[in-house]
């Protein structure tokens, strides 16, 4: 039998993360934004447990502010695989009408970090597995792939259990709930790679084509929502061809020019790129630890 090579190395990590974890778990859960990382992740999940239905349901937390593409994707995903899929947003929050343009802080608090620890408790979830790569952010490079959260979903990386020898404690006090990172170890280059091994299936933001978009600081802004874009001063769009690297908030994600259209093609662009995967996210603004600390996944 030929030697495994590092993508099968790291699936095989990745899996027996996912096995461990829901093993030790009596309500465990997959959080799915619709993106690359949660799409692979959720792609993990069903090859650690295949044939068998997904053990796991999806939770989408819903800003109120995606892509319907994000959306769309998201329904069919969970059809398609077998997966149950739970939806979360925060009611309060919409019905003040909070965006990302004219709320920012407030807005990613309400309907991020708030929204998130609402769901998590409706939803009595022990341990929650996240797509975050320990390669794309500073911040969750002080992540361990067994996060310890505390009373609140409070985060302190100082208080974080040693991983000596890939040996994982699944251990916790009543008070406490586990945020687990199977593709912590994985790069983005990783990733595009075994996406084309795999043929993985995304949402088609990931791929070219014509959308109406706008420049906003410097960024070029796909317009979801021509009413929404007018309310902001967006102006009227033109069409471009264009895809994005990383998803966010409609409005706050911007995307970039290409003509790759195909899987092969966006791995390539993607692999000669000097620009930082979320170099579009206009939210990264702000400290990422700082919302983690407070329950921000």
């Amino acid at each position: 039998m030929p030697a495994k090579n590092y993508l099968d190395r790291l699936e095989s990590e990745a899996i027996q993360i996912i096995r461990d974890g829901v093993a030790s778990s009596e309500n465990p859960v997959l959080l799915f934004s619709g993106g690359k990382d949660s799409t692979l992740l959720a792609h993990l999940a069903m090859k650690a447990f295949y044939p068998a239905r997904p053990p796991l349901p999806l939770l989408h937390v819903d800003s109120t502010w995606e892509f319907q593409e994000v959306l769309d994707f998201r329904d069919s995903f969970a059809a398609k695989y077998g997966f149950s899929l739970e939806v979360y947003s925060n009611e309060e929050g919409r019905k003040m009408g909070l965006d990302p343009i004219n709320n920012g802080d407030t807005y990613t608090t309400m309907m991020r970090t708030e929204a998130l620890k609402a769901s998590l408790d409706k939803g009595g979830y022990d341990v929650i597995f996240g797509g975050a790569r320990r390669d794309e952010e500073a911040t969750r490079a002080k992540e361990r792939i067994v996060s310890v959260r505390g009373r609140g979903h409070s985060w302190d990386p100082k208080n974080q259990r040693p991983e000596l020898w890939n040996v994982y404690n699944w251990h916790r006090l009543p008070d406490q709930n586990l945020r687990a990172y199977p593709i912590s170890n994985w790069t983005e280059e990783d990733l595009w790679i075994y996406m084309v091994k795999e043929q993985i299936e995304l949402c088609p933001l990931y791929f070219a084509k014509e959308r109406p978009v706008i420049e906003y600081e410097g960024q070029t802004i796909v317009v979801n929502n021509l009413e929404h874009g007018r309310a902001f001063g967006f102006g009227e769009p033109t069409m471009k061809s264009v895809r994005f690297r990383s998803l966010g908030c409609w409005p706050v994600t911007a995307a970039g020019e290409s003509d790759a259209d195909t899987l092969d093609k966006v791995v390539m662009e993607t692999l000669g790129s000097k620009r930082s995967e979320r170099s579009g996210r206009v939210s990264d603004a702000g400290s990422l630890e700082a919302q983690k600390r407070q329950g921000y996944f």
